[in-house]
C-alpha cells in the first residue's frame, strides 16, 4: 500500500485517501525524495535503494493519457517497450512516436528531487478535506508535494444532510413561534399598562 501511493504522489504530485493513510505514508515518501536527491547527485547505491524500497513502474504523461489509452494492445507496447526490448526510461519520443514513457525512478530523480534541492526536509504536505469517505465517513486528506499547489477540491466545508436541513428548518419555525409569542406577550402587556394608566387617572379625577 505505501508503496502504490508513494509512486502515484510521485506520478501525479499528489493523492487523495484517508487521513491515517496520509500520515502513515508521508515519512516514506519523505525519506524516498531525500535518497533521490543523493542519486541526482550521482551516488549508485541511493538510486538502488529507491528502486529496492519504490520499485519501478511505467508513467504515460498526462497530456498522452487520453491518447494512450484508446490504443490498441501493440500500439501501447510500442510506447512502452523500445524494439530491443528494453522499456523506455527517459520520456523522449524515439523511432517516430509521438511520445514514450518514462520511468517513474527517472521522474522521482531527474524531476522531483531537483524541485526540493534547497530544501533539507518539509517536501510533503497534508491538507484534511471536509467530507468524510462514503461509506464509513473516514477522514479524508489530500497528501500533497510542496510546489504542486493545485486546489484539491473540497476543502470547504461539507454540504448539509437532509436530515441536517430538516433540523435546520425545525429550529427556524421554532425560532419564529417563540418571536410571536414574545412579541404577542409584549402587546398584551403594553396594553394592560395602558389600561392601568387609565384607570388609575380616571380615580384620579
Amino acid at each position: 500500500m505505501r508503496r502504490n501511493m508513494a509512486q502515484s504522489l510521485f506520478e501525479h504530485g499528489q493523492v487523495t485517501t484517508t487521513l491515517p493513510k496520509a500520515k502513515a505514508v508521508r515519512p516514506f515518501c519523505e525519506r524516498l525524495i531525500t535518497l533521490a536527491k543523493e542519486a541526482n547527485a550521482g551516488s549508485l547505491a541511493a538510486r538502488r535503494r529507491v528502486i529496492q524500497l519504490l520499485g519501478d513502474r511505467a508513467v504515460i504523461d498526462k497530456d498522452h493519457q487520453e491518447e494512450y489509452e484508446g490504443m490498441s494492445l501493440v500500439k501501447r507496447d510500442k510506447v512502452l517497450r523500445a524494439r530491443s526490448g528494453r522499456r523506455h526510461r527517459t520520456g523522449r519520443a524515439l523511432g517516430g512516436l509521438k511520445f514514450t514513457s518514462q520511468s517513474l525512478v527517472n521522474r522521482l530523480i531527474d524531476t522531483v528531487a531537483p524541485m526540493f534541492e534547497s530544501r533539507s526536509g518539509g517536501y510533503t504536505r497534508i491538507i484534511r478535506l471536509g467530507t468524510g469517505r462514503p461509506g464509513d465517513n473516514s477522514p479524508r486528506a489530500v497528501l500533497q508535494l510542496i510546489g504542486q499547489e493545485e486546489s484539491p477540491g473540497s476543502v470547504t466545508r461539507p454540504e448539509k444532510t437532509a436530515r441536517s436541513k430538516r433540523a435546520d428548518a425545525r429550529y427556524k419555525a421554532a425560532a419564529r413561534a417563540v418571536a410571536g409569542a414574545g412579541a404577542k406577550s409584549t402587546a398584551v402587556a403594553e396594553k394592560k399598562a395602558e389600561s392601568a394608566d387609565g384607570d388609575a387617572g380616571s380615580s384620579e379625577t
